[in-house]
């Protein structure tokens, strides 16, 4: 009986695999158009039905507690009417952001007359395993058919409902304006096996994207047999530098901190240049008790934050994700890029300082996916970089780094004209 289970979900991923990989040879001869007309109907589509997709939500809502989720789990997954309102909104702003395939990235004319381009083409097939946030369920199927590539959706199953509701909407609308009905695909089962099935599809599937808890990433990585774009966990970093102005320094750090702890670029690990740290540490203290933020700190901290406690090794490289910041007191500026290099997730990293010359030094030695000078880490963000949405954050050096937007999902082939050439 087990047997024939496990040959069913095969059959079954094998076959959205399958049709994916059809959808998406068709995607890529789309023109622009096509796909912003389905951006723009899909849009209006979830407007009107603003009214079934809030039903289905509270079929999710419903079923909430049985999942042991938390009170700002199940905020994330509520869709108010003005959360279905962003949601057509998202899709709108994806319509108006330049269409990446295509595009000549470089182009030559060789000596002989051979005409050389280096073009932006699709991936192919996207497969996209996320948390329990409906948006997101929009958010990547628009991303994805924008860059040309078909996408299979795995969300959580604690949002299946909402996510439903929306796909069949996208779904409709790709019918209506003459976009393959299979470049959108929800996994409609919530077997976990379904997962590892997939991830043996290297035949269909060009590049898979977990955005979860780490240990499904760590799954992801060690089952997949094609690429995977990724990051662990967001153990972001801010140094204040013995030149740092003092008041920008802490109003950036509880922006960074505060503002919103459960995300990934949020603030995590606070490094102090010990020349400033006996004025700045007491007065950041004050600001992040207001916010009731506990403190994990080394030997100086504890002398000057009187509140703090001690910090354990594994504290330096943890992503907290909620009211617990560390902090350590530095020498040098080499000494906090050591520190960091050491420590970081790669994610996302800052310095607070007047000194051209340490920025310049922190953000050429510092081996992060971003690299930020006097400003909050909560900008590395495809809509803050002017990125437009985005499908992640990777921590990855191939084939993407940083926020995953429209040409993040795309790749480059050469193109070669001749006039009959030959090579001798």
């Amino acid at each position: 009986m087990a047997a024939a289970i496990e040959i069913e979900l095969a059959s079954y991923c094998a076959s959205v695999s399958s049709r994916a990989r059809a959808a998406s040879q068709l995607l890529a001869g789309l023109s622009g158009d096509i796909k912003n007309r389905w951006l723009i109907e899909s849009a209006r589509q979830i407007e009107q039905a603003s009214t079934q997709i809030a039903a289905a939500n509270a079929v999710d809502l419903a079923n909430a507690p049985q999942y042991g989720l938390t009170d700002a789990e199940i905020d994330r997954l509520k869709l108010t009417p003005d959360r279905i309102l962003q949601i057509a909104s998202g899709l709108r702003e994806i319509a108006s952001l330049p269409d990446p395939v295509g595009e000549v990235i470089e182009g030559s004319t060789r000596p002989n007359g051979l005409q050389i381009s280096k073009i932006r083409v699709p991936l192919g097939v996207v497969f996209f395993i996320y948390e329990s946030r409906p948006n997101v369920t929009a958010d990547a199927a628009g991303i994805a058919v924008k860059s040309g590539n078909a996408i299979i959706l795995r969300g959580g199953k604690e949002a299946s409902h909402s996510s439903q509701a929306i796909v069949e909407i996208m779904q409709s609308a790709a019918v209506d304006c003459g976009v393959p009905v299979d470049a959108v695909q929800l996994v409609n089962t919530t077997d976990r096996e379904a997962v590892g099935q997939f991830l043996k599809l290297s035949q269909w599937i060009d590049l898979v994207i977990p955005r979860g808890g780490e240990s499904l990433i760590r799954r992801v990585v060690a089952e997949a047999t094609m690429p995977v774009l990724k990051h662990y966990d967001g153990n972001c970093h801010i140094f204040v530098d013995r030149n740092a102005d003092v008041e920008m320094s802490i109003r950036v750090i509880e922006n960074a901190k505060c503002q919103r702890m459960g995300v990934c670029n949020a603030l995590e690990s606070l490094v102090v240049h010990a020349d400033l740290a006996d004025r700045f540490l007491p007065l950041l203290a004050k600001k992040l008790a207001s916010h009731s933020i506990e403190i994990r700190g080394d030997e100086e901290v504890q002398r000057l934050i009187p509140t703090a406690i001690a910090a354990t090794e594994s504290d330096w490289s943890r992503e907290y994700l909620g009211p617990i910041l560390s902090i350590c007191v530095v020498n040098s500026l080499d000494a906090a890029i050591e520190h960091i290099n050491k420590y970081s997730s790669r994610h996302t990293d800052a310095i607070m300082t007047t000194d051209l010359a340490a920025a310049r030094r922190f953000v050429t030695l510092v081996d992060s996916a971003a690299v930020v000078v006097n400003a909050s880490t909560r900008f590395n963000d495809g809509g803050q970089l002017g990125l437009g949405a985005e499908i992640g954050i990777s921590t990855d050096k191939f084939h993407a780094r940083g926020p995953c937007g429209l040409r993040e999902l795309t790749t480059y082939k050469y193109v070669i004209y001749g006039d009959g050439h030959i090579r001798n």
